[in-house]
């Protein structure tokens, strides 16, 4: 059962093996303030041992419409720096963290909510989503990561578009440059992502610690440094037991193969 956080912001369930946390600001649109950003960090920090996947959502029509501008004005520069960071350090927690991350994406998808889906390592969109970065609109620049991920996933010169002009990319439109790898009817995002979810979390711990901590640094890396940095992990996933246990499974047909 999933029970509100001491802070009221966000609604969590880690009964299971796949965590679901929900953003629970529907008034506020589930824009992010000093408080939701330490909750997420607290909670990612947090997840129980039994945990293998986590799913992100919202509550009412919006998904996220960035960040809590209410906070922003008093800010010093020395406390904006200070405070960027702060959302750093909560978003490397999910990309960088115990478990694989889907994030159920619907209406509002902007600033700092586009921050917040850019760490998650799979996006469901339902057809409502729509994707804006409306800094450059505000006399603003992100600070949230988005600089950092968001040109991964759709490219500098994309990101560069969608901040000078305040263009909006639809649910179709995000699918197609990489914001989003699934695309749902309305009310099918949270479905889709457990099923997804609950496939991730059977995998081997070590298969997705792989694929979430070596891959993004390994495609980072010179061509030359990453192939060396893929044998060494390849080497240290198969000697694992858990990947022992699965090989063996499949060469006495004992697992499934490959199917489209």
């Amino acid at each position: 059962m999933s029970q509100v956080n001491a802070g009221g912001l966000l609604a969590i369930d880690t009964s299971g093996p796949v965590a679901v946390i929900r953003l629970a600001r529907p008034a506020k649109r589930n824009a992010i303030n000093d408080a939701l950003i330490a909750e997420l960090h607290t909670t990612f920090i947090n997840l129980p041992e039994h945990v293998r996947a986590a799913i992100i959502h919202a509550e009412g029509d919006h998904f996220c419409a960035g960040l809590d501008l209410s906070e922003l004005h008093s800010r010093t520069v020395a406390e904006g720096i200070v405070h960027s960071r702060s959302w750093h350090a909560a978003f490397d927690q999910i990309q960088f963290g115990k478990v694989p991350v889907i994030a159920v994406l619907h209406g509002a998808v902007v600033g700092g909510g586009l921050e917040l889906a850019s760490a998650c390592h799979i996006r469901v969109a339902e057809r409502s989503t729509y994707f804006g970065l409306p800094e450059g609109q505000r006399g603003l620049f992100v600070g949230g990561g988005g600089s950092a991920r968001v040109p991964r996933l759709i490219g500098v010169s994309r990101m560069a578009d969608m901040m000078l002009t305040g263009r909006i990319l639809s649910s179709e439109e995000g699918l197609a440059t990489g914001l989003a790898q699934y695309l749902v009817e309305p009310g099918e995002g949270l479905a889709k992502a457990h099923a997804l979810a609950e496939r991730i979390a059977s995998n081997a711990p070590l298969s997705n610690f792989a694929v979430m901590h070596a891959l993004p640094r390994i495609a980072d890396q010179s061509q030359s440094d990453g192939l060396f940095m893929e044998s060494l992990m390849a080497a240290i996933a198969q000697g694992d037991q858990a990947a022992k246990d699965r090989m063996t499974a499949f060469l006495e047909g004992r697992a499934g193969k490959v199917k489209a």
